[in-house]
C-alpha cells in the first residue's frame, strides 16, 4: 500500500473503477438509499478519466476529491454523461466516506464548482450522518413557454397541477423546475419523452425536474427527473431538496420551525430520507447517512 496526497494510508490511485467506493445515501431506516461512487484521492484524474469511471460505475452521480487542506476537499461530481456542477447525495457519501477512512466526525469544508459546500458530520450509534449546507438560494419564475414545454414532454395537463401550491424555478446549486402534483396518485405515474426532456433541461440548464406531493407541511413526496444524466429518475436529489427548502422558505410555506422531510425513491423501490432545514437566511441544511456497498466496492 501506498500513501495518497490525502494522507489516507491505502487510498493512492490508479484512473480506473477499482479506485472507487460506492455508498448509498439518503437510506431509510429500513433501506434504499440513491447510490454514488466516491473517489477519495483523485489529485491526479484528468475530467476525461473522471467521467470515464462514473459512466463505468453508472451511478447517478460519482465524487472525486482532492485534498487541499486537512479537512479542505476540492470536489467535483460527475454523471455517466456529463460533469454536475454540484450534487447533495454524492456528497453525504463523500463525506461518510471519508469519516469512514479515518477522518471520522467534525467539519469539512468542499470546494465545488458553484461554491464552498461546508459539511459536518456526526456519529450517530455505528454509522456516520452528514449535513451540507448549500450556497445561498434562489428562486425564479417559470416562464410560460419552458412550463408548456416542459408539461408536453412529461404528458402533464394543467389540471395535473396542484392549484393550491406555486410552481416556479428554484436553486440550490443547481436550477430545478418546481411541480407539485395534484394527488399522490398522479406523482407515482411518470412516463415521459426522454429526449424532447433532455432536449429542454439542456437549454435551460436545469439540473433535475422536480416533481412533487405535500402529504402535509412537514412531509413531501418527491420524484426527480434526470434524463440529461442518463437516467429516468434520481432516488433521492439532495441538490432538488435543497433548493425546494428554499422555495418554500421565499414563499412563505415551511412549516413551523422551517424543518421538513422529502421522502423520495418510493416508487423506485429506493425508499430515500432527506432532512432539510430552511429556517433562518443564507444556505440550506440537508441532513442524511450514507451506508457502504461493500459488495460492489470490494
Amino acid at each position: 500500500m501506498t500513501e495518497s496526497r490525502s494522507g489516507h494510508a491505502g487510498l493512492a490511485l490508479s484512473p480506473d473503477t477499482s479506485s472507487a467506493l460506492r455508498y448509498a445515501a439518503f437510506p431509510t431506516e429500513s433501506g434504499g438509499g440513491n447510490p454514488a461512487g466516491v473517489v477519495l484521492d483523485a489529485a491526479a484524474m484528468s475530467a476525461a478519466e473522471m467521467l470515464r469511471i462514473a459512466a463505468e460505475i453508472g451511478y447517478s452521480e460519482t465524487a472525486f476529491l482532492e485534498a487541499i487542506g486537512s479537512r479542505d476537499y476540492r470536489v467535483r461530481y460527475f454523471s455517466p454523461q456529463a460533469e454536475v456542477d454540484f450534487c447533495g447525495h454524492a456528497t453525504v457519501a463523500a463525506a461518510v466516506a471519508l469519516a469512514d477512512a479515518e477522518l471520522g466526525a467534525g467539519e469539512l469544508v468542499l470546494h465545488s464548482n458553484v461554491g464552498e459546500i461546508r459539511v459536518s458530520v456526526a456519529s450517530v450509534g455505528e454509522r456516520y450522518r452528514a449535513t451540507l449546507t448549500t450556497v445561498s438560494p434562489k428562486t425564479a419564475e417559470l416562464p410560460a413557454g419552458p412550463l408548456a414545454e416542459l408539461l408536453a414532454a412529461l404528458d402533464w395537463e394543467a389540471e395535473d397541477l396542484d392549484p393550491d401550491l406555486p410552481i416556479g424555478l428554484a436553486f440550490g446549486g443547481l436550477w430545478h423546475p418546481i411541480l407539485w402534483a395534484v394527488t399522490r396518485e398522479r406523482l407515482a405515474e411518470l412516463e415521459y419523452d426522454f429526449a424532447a426532456l433532455t432536449t429542454l433541461m439542456q437549454r435551460e440548464g436545469w439540473g433535475t425536474v422536480s416533481l412533487l406531493t405535500r402529504e402535509r407541511a412537514d412531509l413531501i413526496h418527491s420524484r426527480n427527473a434526470f434524463p440529461i444524466g442518463g437516467v429516468v429518475e434520481d432516488p433521492a436529489t439532495g441538490a432538488a431538496a435543497a433548493a425546494l427548502g428554499g422555495f418554500l422558505r421565499t414563499n412563505g410555506l415551511l412549516p413551523d420551525g422551517g424543518k421538513f422531510r422529502v421522502l423520495q425513491g418510493e416508487d423506485m423501490g429506493q425508499p430515500c430520507l432527506l432532512d432539510v432545514d430552511a429556517s433562518g437566511h443564507g444556505g440550506i441544511r440537508v441532513s442524511g447517512t450514507a451506508t457502504r456497498i461493500v459488495a460492489d466496492a470490494e
